[in-house]
């Protein structure tokens, strides 16, 4: 199945994938593409050829995949979609933050660019989904956030959650529990070694303490305020 671009939506799988490996550092490499993708590194090997020889993407061997300018503007329409439709299925249809992935997923194939811009206006344009992700310019731009990870802000330091992945509904269950969204402003208030639990002291509203496993913290995207 291809949409109004012609770009299948396996290859719309691919180009979100390594952007996605290019926002966290470098190029990405095609184990990593597979891990993300859940497919054999060998059929990564052959979606890649196959997308370098169309110049959406360059392979570099030994170093890792990179986009062209055509697959970075690829990618980010992909990303356009599914963070606009996330965010009006949760605005205006109600759907909780830990469902709307999946159903992004599969919409963001079959809809028209035409409907996502009425999506977007419907919404106001929001700049951020309600993951905290940025949602990317009708025309290909977006500005990727600055954060750190909850285990690198200083202690008692105040600062805010600014964004959480959205794969991992379980997880996105359990910090809804705890009040931990988007927005919310916390200070560390301790932090055990060894790669032990952080606490946390939530200062939005009424004040309250959390403890946060490491590898939690660690996939906690935040700012000092």
């Amino acid at each position: 199945m291809a949409d109004s671009e012609g770009y299948s939506r396996s290859t719309e799988d691919y180009l979100k994938a390594i952007y996605k490996l290019e926002s966290r550092g470098g190029a990405a490499q095609t184990s990593a593409i597979a891990e993300m993708l859940e497919v054999a590194p060998p059929s990564v090997s052959g979606m890649v050829k196959r997308l370098s020889e169309s110049g959406l993407v360059e392979h570099v061997p030994y170093r890792g995949v990179q986009l062209t300018p055509a697959g970075r503007q690829a990618a980010l329409r992909m990303i356009r979609r599914h963070r606009i439709i996330e965010t009006y299925l949760i605005e205006r249809l109600q759907y909780d933050w830990d469902t709307v992935h999946d159903e992004a997923e599969r919409l963001e194939h079959a809809v028209s660019d035409e409907l996502i811009q009425r999506m977007a206006h419907a919404l106001g344009n929001p700049e951020y989904d309600p993951h905290g992700a940025p949602i990317p310019t009708a025309d290909g731009r977006v500005e990727e956030p600055d954060c750190t990870p909850m285990t690198e802000i200083p202690l008692s330091t105040p600062a805010e959650l600014r964004m959480v992945s959205d794969h991992d509904a379980e997880r996105l269950r359990f910090l809804a529990s705890l009040g931990l969204k988007p927005g919310v402003r916390f200070v560390v208030s301790a932090r055990q070694p060894f790669n032990g639990p952080l606490t946390i002291r939530i200062i939005n509203g009424e004040s309250r303490e959390q403890v946060i496993g490491f590898e939690l913290a660690k996939a906690l995207a935040c700012r000092v305020t």
